[in-house]
């Protein structure tokens, strides 16, 4: 298996442009974090299997349905007690959506770190976790947290992407537990604010990479939307543009980002190559409304984005 992800996953609402009140009709959806980078690197050609906890009800069995018609492996345990998230999406214009999160009560908010088993966990190449699970609950943060050390125990690539969520917890939480877990992931993602929160003095790409880099992190990528990505592996630093699209939804587009990136060194790519195919992936998914129903697949890289794909 290369890549393993643990993490929420919800059924998703999305209605139809204009405020939500009135909205005639809606398309229901999935979306999260981690099984978003499993779908776009299942996409792009590698085995993938996600781990998490719904509801026994609909919104799960959409969950774990879509999953699987994207060639994810899943290991689900289903709560009766507590329901799958659920989040809503309002697209008031083009530019400005509303997303309105029900997950408080939910079932991953009892994630533990055993929900994944040794046996899973070693045919691993590369775990790949959010800073969004550990701050579901205490329990779920637990969970993360143990998880890297017995990732780390079994020689498996640890990935932790930021992904920073304000109304999850606060700054000083998310800080505490990055201060924390930084120093034992291989791979770090993050947005520069989001690399700011263990230091506020942080504020420029370069200083986000050598803060983190001296923590322990032994790869680093800052991800700055529309300006690209600069990262930094086995002392080398470098920077990609952005891919110009025409954008329809940028939600997931870091997720696309993510999974375009740890294919790429999968692939023994350069880190170059890394973030230039990770900025393609991320640059695809912003082309097509879903969070990520837009990533492509290998073989139409080079026909989205002719004469900038990168394959071997």
């Amino acid at each position: 298996m290369d890549v393993l992800t643990f993490g929420e996953t919800m059924g998703l609402v999305v209605a139809e442009p204009g405020p939500l009140e009135f909205a005639g009709s809606a398309q229901l959806r999935i979306g999260g974090a981690e099984s978003n980078v499993a779908i776009v690197a299942s996409r792009l050609g590698r085995s993938t299997h996600w781990v998490s906890r719904i509801g026994d009800d609909a919104f799960g069995r959409l969950v774990e349905r879509t999953l699987r018609a994207e060639e994810v492996g899943v290991t689900v345990i289903r709560d009766p007690q507590r329901p799958t998230g659920l989040m809503v999406k309002e697209r008031r214009s083009r530019t400005l959506q509303r997303v309105r999160y029900y997950r408080s009560t939910s079932a991953a908010t009892k994630l533990a770190h055993d929900d994944i088993d040794d046996d899973l966990l070693s045919r691993a190449s590369i775990l790949h976790v959010t800073g969004i699970t550990p701050a579901l609950s205490p329990e779920a943060r637990d969970a993360v947290d143990t998880l890297i050390d017995r990732a780390r125990a079994l020689g498996v690539t640890v990935s932790l992407d930021i992904n920073y969520r304000s109304a999850l917890w606060t700054r000083s939480e998310a800080a505490a537990f990055l201060s924390s877990a930084i120093p034992r992931c291989d791979i770090v993602f993050g947005g520069l604010d989001e690399f700011a929160l263990v230091d506020p003095g942080i504020v420029t790409a370069d200083a986000a990479i050598e803060d983190a880099l001296a923590r322990g992190a032994a790869e680093v990528i800052v991800k700055l939307g529309d300006r690209g990505a600069v990262g930094e592996r086995d002392g080398h630093r470098a920077a990609v543009e952005a891919t110009p699209v025409d954008v329809v939804d940028t939600v997931g587009a870091g997720d696309a980002f993510v999974g375009g990136y740890l294919v790429a060194r999968l692939d023994g790519l350069t880190l170059d190559e890394c973030l230039a195919l990770g900025g393609l992936v991320g640059a695809a998914a912003c082309t097509v409304a879903g969070d990520w129903e837009g990533a492509p697949r290998r073989e139409e890289l080079s026909q989205l984005f002719d004469g900038h794909s990168v394959s071997r």
